[in-house]
Formats: C-alpha cells, sequence, structure tokens
C-alpha cells in the first residue's frame, strides 16, 4: 500500500455496516477491528474504536496479504441444517450472510453451502446464477478457495466444458495446493462422466486422478481435500470389483478426518 491512510473521527460508532469484525494483515501489520468492503476504491476500511474515538484505516486490496474475518453467528448450524437434509430452512439466513460479508471472506463459504443445497434441490441454474455473482467482484474465486470446487460441481453438471477445463487449468497453474488437489479430483469426475460410470472409465479415474490426490497430497492443509480423494477411491474400487481396496480407502479416509 502507497500510504495507510489514519482519519480520526470524533464520533459515537453505532452504524450496523461496522458491524463485522475481523483482522487484516497489511505489509506485515496487522489491525484488528470491524471491517467493510468498499467496493468503488476496491479497498477495505477498518475502524478501531478507544472510547468515543474511532481510527478509521484504508487498505488497498492489492497491499492486503491475508484477511480473517470472525464466523458469522449460527454459521455451523446452518451447515447442520444442509448436512442433515433440510438446507431450506438455511437459504435465507446463508443468502443474507452473502450479502453482509460481500468480499470478506464468509461470502464465499456460504456461497458454496448454497450452492450445495441447490445441488440437492436440483437447481443446478440457480446455483450458477449465484455464482456469477460473486465472480463479478471476484474472479479468483471460479478457480481458488473454498466456493471453487462447488462451482466446478455445477459447471460439470450444465455441461460447461470449456468453463470448467479453463476454471481447473487455472486452479492448477495458479493456486494454492489444496486449490490443486481439488482440480486433479474433478478431473477424475469429468473421466467418470464422460466415460459413462465405466468400470473402464473409474480405473482411469484412480489411476490418473484420485490415487495422486491420496498418494501426493500428503501436506497438513490437504488433510481434508485427500480424505475426499479417498473416498472417491473406495467408491471407483467397488466400480471396478475391488471391494478390498475400496475398504482399506475408507478406513484410512475415516482415520484421517479424526
Amino acid at each position: 500500500m502507497k500510504k495507510l491512510l489514519l482519519t480520526v473521527v470524533v464520533a459515537i460508532l453505532a452504524s450496523s455496516s461496522w458491524a463485522v469484525v475481523g483482522t487484516i494483515k497489511a505489509k506485515g501489520d496487522t489491525k484488528r477491528g470491524e471491517i467493510k468492503w468498499n467496493a468503488s476504491s476496491k479497498s477495505y476500511s477498518l475502524m478501531l474504536k478507544k472510547g468515543k474515538t474511532a481510527y478509521e484505516a484504508q487498505f488497498s486490496i492489492a497491499d492486503v496479504e491475508s484477511i480473517e474475518i470472525d464466523k458469522p453467528a449460527n454459521f455451523d448450524k446452518l451447515v447442520d441444517l444442509i448436512a442433515k437434509g433440510n438446507g431450506s430452512a438455511a437459504e435465507k439466513d446463508l443468502l443474507a450472510i452473502l450479502k453482509t460479508y460481500k468480499m470478506l471472506q464468509w461470502d464465499k463459504i456460504a456461497a458454496r453451502y448454497l450452492v450445495e443445497l441447490y445441488i440437492q434441490m436440483n437447481q443446478y441454474n440457480k446455483a450458477y446464477e449465484l455464482v456469477q455473482g460473486i465472480l463479478k467482484t471476484d474472479r479468483e474465486a471460479a478457480y481458488k478457495g473454498e466456493l471453487a470446487p462447488a462451482y466446478w460441481q455445477i459447471l460439470l453438471a450444465l455441461n460447461k466444458d470449456s468453463q470448467l477445463e479453463n476454471c481447473l487449468s487455472k486452479a492448477a497453474m495458479t493456486g494454492d495446493r489444496v486449490s490443486s488437489a481439488e482440480a486433479l479430483l474433478m478431473r477424475g469426475d469429468v473421466i467418470i462422466k464422460k466415460g459413462q460410470d465405466s468400470a473402464e472409465a473409474n480405473k482411469k479415474a484412480l489411476v490418473d486422478a484420485y490415487l495422486r490426490v491420496a498418494l501426493m497430497y500428503n501436506d497438513a492443509p490437504c488433510v481434508a481435500v485427500r480424505a475426499k480423494s479417498m473416498q472417491k477411491c473406495a467408491v471407483a474400487f467397488e466400480k471396478v470389483g475391488m471391494p478390498d481396496y475400496a475398504n482399506k480407502m475408507r478406513s484410512s479416509a475415516n482415520a484421517l478426518l479424526q
């Protein structure tokens, strides 16, 4: 950032626009306070309170190294509703989080679970339009981060092959390790779909994708995606008539997640 702009505001803070709390790290400087996103200037404002005086710091998005936002209230409960097949009860609150936390970490996470909900409801086009709205502000969300794998599932289901291939290529080249692993798993899913879930397609997906993630991505950030790969391996092994290997993979996945 060219300069950290500090403005002293002599006022009692009561505005709901400063309701999101989190931590911003920029140029090695870490600050915590109430945060909002400024779409017009593509920057974050951080409000620090000291009695009735507030100090406002502005950070260009290009200078932000990381941002950690406190989890929205009841978020785990909303996720649990979706996992139990009662996601329609969570839709309204997740959409509210999507709006309130725009460009504040939890918008993409809320969108991920909304996409999962819409998949459960077979509303693929609705899920697609939801993600397109996010990509207007954050194009990296298509190939990097928690939302990306859910978005790829929508692209696969809607046969948007060129868009999917573009996302997977970018994830492999510019994404982090987790994004790269998720992209490889999706390539396995593509192989199975194109092969109509045949034994031969499952065998190819195992060799070219699922087993590679299970065996090669053993660093700490990849624990969850590695467990997912083992679960996919288990299903594929069953399809090729190797139940013993399927059981071993499931046991390994469960052990990894404990």
